[in-house]
């Protein structure tokens, strides 16, 4: 995008003639911009699908509709075939649950909560933790399941 100010003759406007200089062109390649773009977007795109959950559930499968997820950062536990809970991927006790999410919350009953429960867990303890969390004012629980 380099610029002449000079007329086709070479000449200046005192009728001297001015020593031709090769001009420098100042375009900007962008071909390594693009490459390293490249670059980014494939370790971007291999990195994404490891950064969801880090337990291990092995979900059932279901037919209801996605969850529509309007919260910035819903609370994510899992539970695992072992009867083990994690909020994110930190171990809690049971008896811990309650007051650690409602410390986690600031007491915030409209935070939305999801859980991850394991398939080969027995639907007395799904609803176990149901209910714990019902009881201390968690009304927005959803199930996450595999899509089918």
């Amino acid at each position: 995008m380099g610029a002449s100010l000079q007329g086709k003759s070479g000449r200046s406007s005192g009728g001297y003639r001015r020593r031709r200089s090769s001009s420098t062109m100042s375009d900007i390649n962008v071909t390594p911009f693009v490459d390293v773009m490249l670059v980014l977007l494939i370790v971007f795109m291999v990195t994404a699908p490891l950064l969801t959950a880090g337990v291990k559930v092995d979900l059932p499968s279901s037919q209801a509709n996605p969850i529509n997820n309007r919260d910035n950062k819903p609370l994510e536990i899992s539970l695992t075939k072992d009867s083990l809970i994690f909020i994110g991927e930190t171990e809690v006790k049971r008896e811990r649950l309650v007051t650690l999410l409602s410390s986690m919350t600031n007491n915030d009953s409209d935070r939305r909560i999801f859980i991850r429960a394991d398939q080969a867990l027995d639907y007395g303890y799904v609803m176990d933790i149901l209910g714990a969390l019902n009881k201390a004012g968690f009304n927005k629980v959803a199930l996450l399941s595999n899509a089918s």
